[in-house]
């Protein structure tokens, strides 16, 4: 029997619909909880482990890049294994290595461990996403997806403030624990209320060529973002050695699934022109996204000197504004034009990027967190839109390959982000800082002047007059170096700002999404409206009312 047979006889009733977004939305929440709330732990196991900055950092490089190699995969297993099983396999896998990261009595079997929750955690977003798009009909989609983006949004604002607080009184093996109610939880109601999509074709074969390829070309890639700036890119053989295999390894990945019978990652997907437009657009957004929220928490850190509680605490109004504005997105993004909200986002992020250049070191909690708030606003008036106008073309029977690539192409987007902040932080920090010393003179009146200040600070604690005028030179020449390094930010900060501008010309090459059109597209062979309930559903067909 087809899909469009199976729709015809019956729909998923509301209150499985909304039984399925609660149960994979727990397990989503789970994730991206783990991916926020270990960076502000990391200090905490480095002291447990004995182990140097270097090697924590294999804590989170090890978890993105076996989250960068399993993700274009999610399509293909999804179908191999069937959407509910391999959704139970990906909770059991995740729940149990982070209780085994929680004991871990070492680094090697943390990062371990670590391997293992990436490889669980990487599916379940483009899984739950694909999932949503299915059970919902196209004018309660913009609703579902922002009831459940607004439960992903808590996870970044809970994660960097409880985490903090469990590292400060319990210990950081705790942040790992707190994933298990959760994922058994999670377990027992995607057991009970998910099912398998009756129109995806089970892959006869496995194209190993294809899967070993696309484990070291997206691996190393990740790997080289990840360990770039540390080593100081190209002057590292490693991440020149580490490039050069990903870029082999992709363009040989790509050549072969666009051969291949039956591909692991079907590229013929970005034939849709939403689509391809769609997901340049998302990879543009997450890298303006995540390098604005890595700089925000660098710079209340290391410019600001806030602890991680605090620094948490400037990114929670981001978060706010998301859950705030994806309830209004919901509502909007079936009746209107989407690209007329996407563009309206991408110019407010563009703004409140724009306040973020104003930042000093003497800047309050408000003047750093409003700015935050408005981007996190903008972003709840971004993802919905975009996702509608990428994913809606798509045929309901290649949509968990397209989730897969649009997160495929998202993530790579954000590793770049951050990639490149980190490194335009430094190279313009160490301009301005050139460019201020070669300014500075003794002899200025001013200069003169806030040297005899700190000279007679120094005195007065009883340093004598040389050393008290070497110490003042000292933090003379330290307060240049922070004001580089502000300068540096507010560069990075005008550069998102710039970002955002140029996503604009090309929202319009998409075509609009109309609510109408797409529920007619049920009466066309291989398009469906939303996902059927099984033949043996212990719940009752809602007989056409959504």
């Amino acid at each position: 029997m087809s899909s469009v047979e199976l729709v015809a006889e019956g729909q998923i009733s509301p209150a499985r619909r909304w039984a399925i977004t609660f149960s994979v939305m727990m397990v989503t929440v789970m994730q991206v909880l783990d991916s926020s709330v270990t960076n502000v732990a990391l200090p905490h196991m480095q002291g447990s482990m004995s182990a140097g900055i270097e090697e924590m950092s294999w804590v989170i490089t090890s978890f993105l890049a076996a989250n960068a190699i399993v993700i274009p995969a999610t399509g293909w297993l999804s179908a191999r294994f069937g959407r509910r099983r391999f959704f139970l396999i990906c909770t059991v896998l995740f729940t149990v290595s982070s209780f085994l990261s929680g004991i871990a009595p070492s680094l090697e079997f943390l990062v371990a461990m670590r391997i293992l929750q990436g490889l669980g955690g990487g599916p379940v977003i483009p899984m739950a996403q694909a999932i949503m798009w299915e059970i919902f009909p196209l004018r309660m989609r913009g609703t579902a997806m922002a009831v459940w983006g607004g439960g992903i949004m808590l996870a970044p604002i809970l994660g960097p403030t409880v985490g903090g607080w469990i590292c400060d009184n319990w210990s950081w093996r705790w942040i790992f624990y707190i994933n298990l109610p959760i994922g058994l939880g999670g377990f027992l109601m995607v057991s009970v209320f998910l099912f398998d999509a009756p129109f995806v074709k089970k892959p006869r074969g496995i194209d190993a060529v294809g899967l070993l390829l696309m484990v070291f070309g997206f691996g190393f890639l990740q790997l080289c973002l990840d360990l770039g700036e540390k080593n100081d890119w190209f002057d590292s053989g490693l991440i020149i050695g580490l490039l050069m295999l990903a870029i082999c390894a992709i363009v040989a990945f790509v050549i072969r699934e666009l051969l291949a019978r039956e591909p692991i990652l079907d590229l013929s997907v970005f034939n849709d022109r939403n689509f391809a437009v769609g997901t340049i657009c998302i990879a543009l957004v997450a890298l303006g996204f995540n390098s604005s929220v890595l700089l925000v928490a660098l710079y209340a850190q290391k410019i600001l000197a806030w602890d991680a509680w605090n620094a948490g605490l400037v990114l929670a109004p981001g978060g706010l504004g998301t859950m705030i504005s994806l309830m209004i997105s919901g509502r909007l993004v079936a009746r209107t034009d989407q690209r007329l909200m996407l563009i309206g986002g991408c110019l407010l992020n563009a703004f409140a990027s724009t306040m973020m250049t104003s930042v000093t070191v003497g800047m309050d909690y408000w003047s750093l967190a409003w700015p935050r708030f408005l981007q996190g606003f903008a972003m709840g008036f971004i993802f919905p839109p975009l996702q509608t106008l990428t994913l809606a073309t798509i045929r309901l029977e290649r949509l968990g390959n397209a989730t897969a690539a649009y997160n495929v192409v998202r993530n790579i987007g954000g590793s770049i982000g951050v990639a490149l902040a980190t490194t335009l932080l430094v190279r313009r920090s160490q301009a301005h800082q050139t460019t201020l010393v070669s300014h500075l003179d003794v002899w200025d009146a001013d200069t003169s002047a806030r040297l005899k200040q700190w000279t007679a600070h120094f005195v007065s604690q009883g340093a004598d007059s040389f050393t008290a005028g070497r110490r003042a030179l000292a933090m003379l020449y330290r307060s240049t170096i922070e004001q580089a390094q502000v300068m540096a930010y507010a560069d990075d900060f005008w550069l998102i700002s710039v970002l955002f501008v140029c996503i604009v010309p090309l929202i319009p090459l998409m075509h609009r999404v109309r609510t109408e059109q797409n529920e007619r597209a049920r009466e066309r062979p291989g398009r469906v409206e939303a996902l059927p309930a099984p033949d043996n559903s212990p719940i009752l067909p809602d007989r056409g009312i959504d």
